[in-house]
């Protein structure tokens, strides 16, 4: 990912499924000029469940566990005191921030080609474009006089490879694009962290797969 950014915009899920909650926070909180709530950091900053799906939810009340016990006070408030929206504008373009969808923030799972997408054009009325995170798969739809993004994720890849995603604006236009994640590094400190090897093994597979069986 390049670094000669002039703004970095995270869309949420700072926290759980890795081993660093502690240290992406505090990136985060010097590096990023937006952040948006992601479920993930709701559930951490609130002690509340992560409401996952099925399959990914024993990873998560797992990986929660770990991540509320490494970070401090201030660090658990910062996620806490996220907003679950956001509007910004950059020479005359406005985007929409989300982590889920523009009706539901946090939790709604939404693909790309749902039609309800448009029945949420009320929500962020004049917004070029609708940025949003939750689902891990990244795509760019373009509605005519709106545009969806989900620039993918940096970690639980769920695009059927282990690259890491993420999109940039460059001269009015959103560019999708991936870097080969060093995933190793990250399944040896996995294995550090004290986790049923059930858990850990899951982890494992999503990393260097971008999948998991159901």
């Amino acid at each position: 990912m390049p670094k000669d950014y002039d703004e970095l915009w995270v869309l949420g899920d700072l926290v759980n499924y890795g081993p660093n909650p502690a240290e992406v926070v505090d990136y985060i909180r010097s590096q990023a000029t937006l952040t948006i709530q992601g479920n993930h950091d709701y559930a951490v900053g609130n002690d509340q469940k992560p409401r996952c799906s099925a399959r990914f939810l024993p990873m998560a009340e797992a990986t929660q566990r770990f991540t509320v016990r490494v970070l401090n006070r201030s660090q658990k408030r910062f996620l806490r005191d996220l907003p679950s929206t956001m509007c910004r504008e950059v020479g005359g373009t406005v985007f929409f921030l989300c982590h889920a969808t523009p009706s539901d923030p946090l939790f709604e799972y939404r693909t790309v080609d749902s039609a309800a997408w448009e029945f949420d054009e009320e929500i962020f009325s004049g917004a070029h474009a609708v940025l949003v995170g939750h689902t891990h798969q990244q795509f760019l739809r373009d509605f005519g006089g709106w545009t969806l993004v989900n620039p993918g994720s940096l970690g639980q890849p769920k695009m059927g490879d282990p690259r890491a995603r993420y999109a940039l604006w460059i001269d009015g236009k959103i560019e999708l694009r991936s870097f080969e994640y060093p995933f190793e590094s990250t399944i040896a400190k996995l294995h550090s962290m004290g986790l049923p090897s059930s858990i850990t093994n899951d982890l494992e597979v999503v990393l260097k797969t971008g999948s998991l069986s159901k």
